[in-house]
């Protein structure tokens, strides 16, 4: 397992199944902390290019359909379950209003053809969500301990990799703005080859960020004005080709000066408003 091997398969789900319409909408967003309401029709059109893009390197896009009881915030993908060498594992999810959301990707990935199996759950009392986890190599996994992952959910989810793994990394998250922001550790740092990764120092705790370094990753700083706009958000579509969302130029800059090449995508409805960037909107389950 890699996060940044060429795409080969990803799963997302559309806004017109996530957002449904504008009265939904209107219901949900203040409630997730949106930062204002998406627009449904320049939602679609967004992600009708962010699609096109992820497509543009051979990868396979399934589509997760409706469900009941998931929300807005079920566009973003990544967090309810987290891809190993067995299969998938289901989240339990951190903030109580996306609870459902691993239910209904197990029925997915149970419906597809072929279907996706599900090796294991983080069950009560255990907290875990995908964008807290990274594998850095195909035997070396990290995972974000914060508010939205807790001590009991890395223990089951060690449990389930057993002799998958050899080694799991645990890098304490801070405080930041609280509980009910979204802090995880993709928030920090998005790897884009076995040896670059994208990051933003200042919130890094030093311990890993020397870990980094000691495995020969070189670092992309992502500058303070860019963190809130998710420069720090990169999704690898192979080693060294990015998507990262608009508006962050002088980390893409950087990302240029160490080789990469970039691909953008306007992202002010799917990606701003919800604060979820290209990884939090998709979930790769294979890559070569």
């Amino acid at each position: 397992m890699n996060e940044v091997g060429r795409l080969t398969h990803v799963v997302v789900k559309h806004p017109l199944d996530a957002f449904i319409d504008e009265e939904t909408i209107a219901t949900q967003w203040q409630e997730l902390n949106f930062a204002t309401s998406p627009d449904l029709d320049q939602a679609i059109a967004e992600y009708e290019r962010l699609v096109t893009a992820i497509r543009s390197v051979g990868a396979e896009v399934s589509f997760l359909p409706r469900a009941p009881h998931t929300t807005l915030d079920s566009l973003y993908v990544r967090d309810a379950s987290i891809v190993s060498p067995r299969g998938m594992i289901l989240c339990r999810m951190g903030k109580r209003l996306r609870e459902h959301e691993p239910a209904a990707q197990r029925a997915a990935y149970e419906s597809m053809r072929p279907p996706i199996p599900v090796i294991g759950e983080i069950t009560d009392p255990g907290r875990l969500e995908g964008g807290d986890v990274i594998w850095l190599d195909e035997r070396t996994i990290v995972v974000g301990r914060g508010y939205r992952t807790n001590d009991a959910g890395i223990d089951q989810l060690r449990a389930i990799l057993a002799d998958s793994i050899d080694e799991l990394v645990v890098v304490p998250l801070p405080h930041w703005r609280g509980e009910s922001d979204v802090m995880h550790l993709m928030s920090l740092i998005s790897p884009v080859d076995r040896d670059l990764a994208v990051v933003y120092s200042r919130l890094l705790p030093v311990p890993f960020r020397e870990y980094l370094l000691g495995r020969g990753i070189g670092l992309v700083e992502t500058p303070d004005d860019e963190f809130d706009s998710m420069g720090t958000n990169v999704l690898a579509l192979a080693p060294r080709q990015c998507l990262m969302l608009a508006g962050n130029p002088r980390t893409r800059a950087a990302l240029e000066r160490a080789g990469a090449s970039v691909i953008e995508y306007e992202g002010n409805e799917i990606s701003v408003k919800g604060a979820g960037g290209p990884t939090c909107l998709t979930r790769p389950i294979a890559r070569a």
